[in-house]
């Protein structure tokens, strides 16, 4: 099996800074996202490989290891503990010939000295951790601001408990799972979506994934979230933009206008004079980065709207307006 290279995946440099993984991760996601390419089996391949490879580098911990043991960086205790090898290297000969046991599990080993000395004896399974499973969530703008708890319905393959696993009862096929020795399973969970989530986000609900093999761990279930456009706010990162319109009097004389933020109205005071197009940052008022307790910025744009429906006297105002300031 060929090795994997996440920084190849990811297309940057071993030096490369947490951001710059964090960017490259966010730029491929968005290219590759399942609901940009519906329907698109290489890509969606492609999606999970970028996930698989930015779990790992945007972990210190988990990246030291992988920089260290390449692929096999989850067995780095192992490595650790013995110098490099998980169960140490010996050899030995028998017959004139020699044999070579090294980076080989430990049942493995004794196990293939009982094929070579006759001693056929059985191998005990070694214990293997459970399959993860991967859920795509959409969530409102709204969901991605405040979190929450969604329920959600996963369908996986789990051992038959009528055939225990064997495929057969007595001398027939086992008719639940017709003779796979698995059976289809819906599982109803309750997951967390965490506030300041975006596209491409891969949340870790662990423990949730496919059962372990020979008492190994559980695996785990990662949600791959994308989050819905919504109709008045625009986001870049965690900054939120927001168009605002303004009645000209306010804009030319000034006032006090309401701004809509995903925490409820606010009010600016917009100066005199204030021309068509100018932006407002309101600092605090975007969206949480996630994990942490602050906020990202909402940038409002003032649109400032003519008035319709003149009567006569408000025509004549504007008429005397013209005299005075031709270029208005």
């Amino acid at each position: 099996m060929a090795k994997k290279n996440y920084y190849q995946t990811l297309g940057v440099n071993k030096s490369a800074s947490e951001k710059e993984v964090k960017q490259a991760f966010r730029k491929l996601a968005r290219k590759y996202h399942p609901d940009v390419n519906p329907g698109n089996d290489e890509a969606e391949s492609k999606f999970k490989q970028i996930n698989e490879a930015y779990e790992v580098l945007s972990d210190a911990d988990k990246r030291q290891k992988y920089d260290t043991y390449g692929d096999q960086w989850q067995h780095a205790e192992q490595f650790q503990k013995t110098g490099g090898n998980p169960f140490g290297g010996f050899e030995f000969q028998r017959g004139g010939q020699s044999y070579r046991y090294q980076d080989m599990e430990f049942g493995e080993v004794f196990g293939g000295l009982g094929d070579l000395f006759g001693g056929g004896g059985r191998r005990q399974p070694r214990p293997r951790r459970g399959q993860d499973f991967e859920y795509q969530v959409k969530v409102t703008l709204e969901e991605a601001f405040h979190g929450g708890q969604r329920t959600i319905s996963l369908r996986t393959q789990e051992t038959c408990h009528t055939c225990h696993g064997s495929g057969r009862l007595q001398s027939q096929a086992c008719a639940i799972c017709r003779g796979s020795g698995s059976a289809p399973t819906t599982k109803r969970l309750e997951v967390k979506i965490p506030a300041g989530v975006e596209n491409g986000s891969r949340v870790r609900v662990k423990g949730k994934g496919g059962p372990g093999e020979a008492g190994g761990p559980t695996g785990d279930l990662f949600l791959l979230i994308s989050v819905t456009a919504h109709r008045q706010f625009q986001r870049q990162g965690d900054d939120l933009s927001v168009e605002v319109p303004v009645p000209l009097s306010v804009a030319a004389l000034g006032g006090e206008i309401d701004v809509p933020t995903l925490k409820g109205k606010l009010a600016l005071k917009i100066p005199p004079e204030t021309p068509n197009g100018k932006t407002f940052k309101l600092s605090g008022q975007g969206m949480p980065h996630l994990g942490q307790q602050t906020f990202g910025d909402l940038r409002a744009r003032v649109s400032v709207k003519l008035p319709t429906g003149l009567s006569d006297q408000e025509k004549e105002l504007f008429q005397k307006l013209r005299d005075l300031r031709p270029e208005a």
